[in-house]
């Protein structure tokens, strides 16, 4: 008889991915409450696109520094202490940032803080996650992890238009901070302490060369971290939503729909990907990676709201190729750099990210919001074709 296979009901009743899980879920829907606020805040203040994209930007460059050298903390350090150090800080950062008055340049720097240990966490969930759910049953525990997370986003942004109109982005930041505690509190009293995977004697320079070589020893994982840096490009609807949703008239709500409409089409794209197997969902990464750009390209006919939000949630079910990348990167990675190599990916999706969201910023200056999503789809169309050749390439049947 063949073995039933792993599935969400299985991870679910593993009482430490429950603690885990919540503790991201809690954490990123405070997160979206506070960019939604922060680029409300900055636009509101400069009524200037490129300084609401730049403000959305900051929340993305500081993993050009995290990423590659902090995230290796949870390989030579106990992940679960890394994480909860990680919440703790950022809750402390995001509380200051709520003081109402608050000049804008102690925010940004602020700001940065914060998101210098995103990559920290990130990366330290990303090595614990296989040591709590071992064997078959990590794909589907990653899978269901990056679906409900993107629900959080969901909640986040269509909520984060809604409470800074009630209470304000001060209120907003602070919902953040409480998020972030939450998160801290779910790890301590849900996650085992578990010894780090490699001695915290290695000499840290050396341990991040280390991580580096494995990123780029190997074709695949080069590959897997060019589709993921796609993003970058398709992510430009989500940089200029405040003026975006000035040109269709709209104000903070709007703003709020325009964020969760991509996010909310990842969730629907994961759940659909979970039915299909596995075989066959490789096979998809690069279609998909065209698709979550293409959809853009919709917006060069100025559609009305429901039009607009129709494309963005046609990116984000198309998005969710990237569920099939971070697992396959994440299993092709040896246990004892899983942290380091994880930041190193992070780190250039990220800085992809924030680039995108600064030049979109930049565009939107000069051209009417729709146009620049619009050409943002055709470069990424593009950009997608070619990292889904460089995949095909470096699978070991193509040599």
């Amino acid at each position: 008889m063949a073995a039933r296979a792993v599935g969400f009901r299985d991870v679910l009743g593993v009482t430490e991915f429950r603690a885990l899980f919540s503790a991201q879920l809690v954490s990123v829907t405070g997160d979206q409450l506070a960019r939604v606020a922060l680029s409300i805040l900055v636009y509101d203040r400069t009524n200037s696109p490129g300084w609401a994209a730049l403000a959305y930007a900051l929340t993305f460059l500081p993993d050009l520094v995290g990423g590659p050298l902090l995230s290796g903390l949870a390989d030579r350090h106990p992940p679960r202490a890394v994480m909860v150090v990680a919440d703790v800080l950022r809750a402390a950062a995001v509380a200051v940032m709520a003081v109402p008055g608050l000049p804008l340049a102690p925010v940004a720097a602020l700001l940065v803080g914060v998101q210098l240990l995103n990559p920290v966490w990130n990366a330290a969930r990303a090595a614990l996650l296989p040591q709590v759910l071992p064997g078959d049953t990590f794909v589907p525990g990653m899978g269901l992890l990056m679906m409900l997370v993107q629900a959080g986003q969901v909640a986040g942004f269509a909520l984060g238009g809604l409470l800074v109109a009630a209470i304000g982005t001060g209120g907003a930041l602070l919902a953040d901070a409480v998020s972030f505690a939450a998160s801290a509190l779910f790890l301590v009293t849900g996650v085992h302490a578990r010894a780090p995977r490699e001695s915290s004697g290695v000499r840290w320079w050396r341990h991040v060369r280390a991580g580096w070589t494995v990123v780029t020893g190997d074709r695949r994982r080069l590959a897997l971290v060019a589709l993921g840096c796609v993003s970058g490009i398709y992510i430009a609807g989500e940089a200029i939503a405040a003026p975006y949703a000035a040109e269709l008239g709209g104000g903070a709500v709007v703003v709020g729909l325009l964020l969760a409409a991509y996010a909310l089409g990842n969730v629907l794209g994961m759940a659909a990907l979970s039915r299909i197997p596995p075989e066959r969902r490789a096979r998809l990464l690069g279609p998909l990676a065209v698709l979550a750009c293409a959809a853009l390209l919709g917006c060069s006919l100025r559609p009305n709201l429901e039009g607009t939000l129709a494309l963005l949630t046609l990116s984000g079910v198309a998005s969710s190729y990237n569920l099939i990348a971070n697992t396959t990167f994440v299993q092709l990675t040896p246990d004892t750099q899983r942290a380091q190599a994880f930041g190193f990916a992070l780190t250039a999706l990220r800085v992809s990210q924030g680039l995108g969201v600064v030049l979109a910023g930049l565009a939107a200056e000069r051209a009417a919001p729709h146009g620049v999503v619009a050409g943002a789809g055709a470069i990424g169309v593009a950009a997608a074709i070619g990292a889904a050749a460089l995949w095909r390439r470096a699978q070991p049947d193509s040599r």
